[in-house]
């Protein structure tokens, strides 16, 4: 009886089997990117409930090669809210560099030890291990277009920055901005992989290479 069952059981044929495995593969490959495409921007979707939007591209590459060059080799760069730009960080530089980010999203956490749990509705509930003042920049793209939330990421910064501060956020934010970390527009202007309903801009308080006019 069981030789008969055996023979009655549904077999794949090799094409099938072979479409199957590769289908496994590819999924595989979508929870556990392999290392040479774990840091690329989309490989961890948006979420707009989280008001998670992603820079395009070009834009996530002029933000990275502008905080190289502010912090030099061996420096110390904080991505607070900005997962594009410290995704496109590691992308271009695997060593010699010290790159954090700090996000509420946890499937970043995918990053180890580099990825720091971060609600901006508490500012300052940050590990033992991440000291003040204790990044060369710090990078931060506030989720909401709210005096609150750029006052409460404000203090985030503040707290982590030896001093340089590359912000990116609404125009309509540029007066707070001023007000609360004492940045200035730059002229290069941040896109996103989609087109949004309101203008951006990049605000620093340094002499930058975005052209700002400080």
């Amino acid at each position: 009886m069981s030789d008969l069952e055996d023979d009655e059981t549904p077999q794949l044929s090799a094409h099938a089997l072979a479409a199957l495995q590769e289908f496994y593969a590819e999924q595989k490959q979508q929870i556990e990117p392999g290392e040479d495409d774990k840091y690329s921007i989309g490989i961890i979707e948006e979420n707009w409930q989280l008001s998670q939007f992603w820079y395009s591209q070009e834009t996530a590459l002029q933000l990275a090669q502008e905080a190289i060059a502010a912090v030099g080799e061996g420096g110390r760069i904080a991505c607070v809210s900005a997962p594009s730009v410290y995704q496109k960080l590691r992308e271009l530089c695997r060593e010699n560099f010290s790159i954090y980010i700090f996000e509420y999203d946890k499937r970043f956490a995918m990053y180890g030890e580099e990825f720091i749990f971060y609600d901006y509705n508490n500012p300052l509930d940050l590990p033992e291990r991440i000291a003040a003042h204790s990044f060369d920049i710090v990078i931060a793209d506030p989720p909401y277009l709210s005096e609150e939330c750029l006052r409460k990421t404000s203090e985030t910064i503040k707290y982590l920055t030896r001093g340089k501060i590359l912000l990116c956020t609404g125009a309509i934010m540029e007066e707070q901005a001023a007000e609360l970390l004492g940045v200035k527009m730059c002229t290069f202007v941040p896109r996103h992989t989609r087109n949004l309903a309101n203008e951006f801009r990049c605000y620093v308080n340094y002499d930058s290479g975005l052209d700002c006019g400080i």
